[in-house]
């Protein structure tokens, strides 16, 4: 059956109805607390710097992830707090929680970190009728708690090696500290987030935040963090790496790694590290994906029951 025919469509129109309203209502959320809403270009040179998200390429251009990059140049340029609802491209994503093309909702505030975005996740919940302030729990505590992990071990490789034995989860001499890392979190901590209310997992190990600034009082760790509702992510937020030789070195290690790994060859926005270089101001920024936030509040199980175009 087929939700474009019409004694299908009625759910698919009160769905359609429902995500209107509420991207209308995060514009307004916006706009009231003195945001500026920018469009930034779909085409990017370097349209994805994260080693395991694929990007749609182009000649010489590819469809961009995120519209993070564009956006910091904008801060550089003197953008002051801005935000975007845009449609991104993520190539070989197509699962109940993934599609291709999505639509990001994505916000900077400058003179500000990551605890800034954490207010403002809880400002946005609520006036969207979800329950708020969110739970927050350090990425180390949440391994402790629902994966056993001893605090006192940290977070590294052989120790998450270890957690995945004693919880059997299966790994194999070639995983990364990622790749444990994802499996661990994936079996054992995420199904536990967001239920009830919803959850903000903060302070990732800094290998896991490319474009986060570091703890100035743990460099272990990175201020960044993600927001779960129901044990599905929506959002991921941090404070911005500023400093631009550090920054071109992550991204330089990230795109060698993506290209060795998948045979992307996505090439360094010279560009942006020339941004950095001017000065781009202190700032935090959040990516929220605003269809899986539509789906939970329409109560759909899939994403493709909150879109215009569906499956058909």
């Amino acid at each position: 059956m087929n939700w474009w025919q019409p004694h299908n469509f009625e759910k698919k129109r009160e769905n359609l109805q429902k995500r209107a309203d509420i991207i209308k209502s995060v514009r307004r959320f916006f706009d009231d607390h003195g945001f500026t809403e920018v469009q930034t270009p779909a085409l990017q040179l370097m349209a994805t710097p994260d080693t395991h998200i694929y990007a749609f390429e182009t000649e010489g251009f590819g469809l961009h992830t995120s519209p993070e990059i564009a956006m910091k140049k904008l801060l550089v340029a003197g953008a002051d707090n801005i935000y975007q609802i845009c449609p991104v491209y993520r190539k070989n994503e197509s699962t109940p929680l993934h599609s291709p093309e999505f639509t990001m909702l994505e916000w900077y505030r400058t003179e500000a970190d990551y605890t800034a975005m954490m207010k403002d996740c809880d400002a946005l919940l609520s006036l969207l009728g979800f329950q708020a302030p969110c739970e927050r729990i350090t990425v180390a505590h949440a391994f402790e708690k629902y994966a056993n992990l001893s605090s006192s071990c940290g977070l590294t490789a052989g120790s998450l090696a270890e957690c995945a034995a004693h919880n059997n989860i299966r790994t194999i001499e070639t995983d990364t500290f990622e790749d444990i890392f994802h499996a661990i979190m994936a079996e054992k901590i995420e199904p536990h987030l967001g239920q009830g209310a919803p959850t903000i997992l903060y302070d990732y190990p800094a290998c896991m935040a490319a474009l986060a600034r570091k703890k100035p009082d743990d460099p272990r760790y990175a201020e960044r963090f993600e927001l779960y509702i129901n044990g599905i992510e929506l959002a991921n937020a941090f404070s911005e790496l500023t400093d631009p030789s550090e920054q071109k070195s992550r991204l330089r290690a990230d795109l060698k790694l993506k290209k060795e790994l998948y045979g992307q060859d996505i090439p360094l926005d010279e560009d942006f590290i020339k941004a950095l270089e001017y000065g781009m101001p202190e700032s935090a920024g959040c990516a929220l994906g605003l269809d899986r936030l539509i789906m939970l509040a329409c109560g759909a199980s899939s994403i493709d029951e909150i879109l215009w175009t569906g499956k058909i």
